[in-house]
């Protein structure tokens, strides 16, 4: 029984499961998102969460800090230099600004030797993006796809501010179905209400319309008897006569 033991094991011996959570978190700093199964999402989640908010603090003690973390210091982005990888994908990178193949530098082995740091990248790129806020760096979304073989959970793992919007999936969520339906009752509701005070005022102004008609009869009824007297009056004067 694993009392009082937390963390995600991931069928993987410490060591092993060490490296792992590394390279994920890498790969994260690198290209700001990354697809991956949920327990491996949840499991490096918090791995970069502190190394976060380690690099905020901006420090000699918090650089050297973070190459405990990671093993040593690594070198990125050397991918642009390679001819395999598309140039669109080269060109067009919404979380950071990459650099330029020229930039990257090999010697006669082929051998990195010029190339932007992880540790760097992290405490002068990432860290400046969440300055003001108090954790909550990265999120989840599930993609609604199964990985071929063991129908592991696929989702990304990205960090937050810079995302093209809530969904990737293309599924919605528990969330927004519940605010929609919310939204559609008040409407429901609104047109009810609407509908009953138009009822109101037409019944309050019916009675308003027809009072001049009984006003009108009766001017009718009471003038009549007038001009009958008048009438009278003028057939005695001219009878005197």
């Amino acid at each position: 029984m694993r009392h009082r033991i937390y963390g995600y094991t991931l069928g993987r011996k410490s060591e092993h499961r060490r490296a792992l959570l590394r390279n994920l978190a890498a790969g994260l700093f690198e290209h700001g998102e990354i697809r991956t199964t949920m327990p491996k999402a949840k499991a490096v989640q918090p791995f970069v969460e502190r190394i976060i908010t380690t690099a905020r603090q901006g420090s000699l003690h918090a650089r050297r800090q973070l190459e405990a973390k990671f093993g040593r210091d690594r070198w990125i982005h050397v991918w642009v230099a390679d001819e395999n990888v598309p140039e669109s994908r080269k060109l067009s990178n919404p979380w950071f600004n990459l650099p330029r193949a020229e930039d990257i530098q090999f010697d006669d082995q082929g051998e990195v030797v010029k190339a932007p740091r992880l540790v760097e990248h992290i405490m002068s790129v990432v860290a400046p993006m969440f300055e003001g806020r108090e954790g909550g760096y990265t999120r989840i979304v599930r993609t609604g796809e199964r990985r071929l073989g063991d129908a592991a959970d696929v989702v990304i793992l990205q960090l937050v501010g810079r995302e093209d919007g809530p969904q990737i999936g293309g599924s919605e969520s528990p969330r927004r179905s519940k605010a929609s339906k919310r939204a559609e009752f008040a409407a429901k509701l609104a047109a009810g209400w609407g509908g009953a005070a138009v009822a109101e005022e037409e019944a309050s102004e019916a009675p308003a319309e027809d009072a001049p008609a009984e006003e009108v009869e009766a001017s009718e009824e009471s003038s009549a008897p007038e001009e009958s007297a008048a009438d009278d009056a003028a057939d005695d004067a001219a009878s005197e006569d």
